[in-house]
């Protein structure tokens, strides 16, 4: 069912639908954490119904949004957001696996992406192909994704992605075979004494070697009203 909601009352509103990609706390906590500079060129690789790209713009208009999304239906709900809110944007059916479906090579200055979590039949799969792709890496794995960023970020470009903590040694791995150094490392946690449920990279293409650990973002706390606009 296809449903609207808000990002904050009289704000910019979003389109998505529940048997697709319904909106996620991973969406909105990556949308916060990625910095991409003013007027920056940002792919958004597997972008779904656009909500990711959607919460960037509504942070920096300025931003040159190409949007990537193999599911048409789905790309269709991100298109009529971006076009309702004035938005502009570029829009790739495709798989991202596809080079001819990327941007040109080296041409983008970021990339953000919220890819497959789990490692196909490690269990039980969700119901409806959109969900089960969405949710596990039965077509597109994390190397795909690290590989498609990786080809279209400048020298020097940034790659923002969400993850489960418990897959972050494969994402660090998948990002340095690809040619991107993890920069800044995130956890997201439920209470400030609770293990992290989820686990913000951002990776720079050529970077050197040094990674930042910044404190914990806690669910519920005065910085997470940001995280929702509030």
């Amino acid at each position: 069912m296809v449903k609207t909601d808000l990002l904050w009352p009289d704000g910019p509103h979003f389109y998505y639908d529940t048997g697709l990609f319904p909106p996620t706390t991973d969406s909105f906590a990556l949308g916060y954490f990625a910095r991409p500079k003013r007027g920056a060129a940002v792919c958004d690789l597997g972008c779904g119904t656009g909500l990711l790209g959607a919460l960037l713009l509504a942070r920096d208009a300025s931003l040159r949004l190409v949007n990537v999304e193999q599911n048409a239906d789905a790309l269709a709900l991100a298109e009529r957001t971006f076009a309702e809110n004035g938005w502009a944007a570029e829009h790739r059916t495709g798989d991202l696996r596809d080079a001819a479906v990327l941007p040109a090579a080296g041409s983008m200055d970021y990339c953000v992406c919220n890819p497959p979590y789990f490692c196909a039949h490690s269990g039980k799969s969700a119901e409806g192909e959109a969900r089960r792709v969405a949710r596990e890496e039965a077509q597109c794995t994390l190397a795909d994704v690290c590989a498609a960023a990786g080809r279209v970020l400048r020298w020097g470009g940034g790659f923002a992605v969400v993850h489960r903590p418990e897959r972050l040694v494969d994402l660090m791995c998948a990002l340095r075979a690809h040619g991107m150094e993890p920069k800044r490392l995130r956890f997201v946690a439920p209470r400030a004494d609770a293990a992290p449920s989820l686990a913000l990279v951002e990776a720079r293409r050529g970077g050197r070697s040094a990674l930042a650990i910044e404190p914990p973002l806690v669910i519920g706390s005065a910085e997470w009203d940001k995280v929702y606009f509030r």
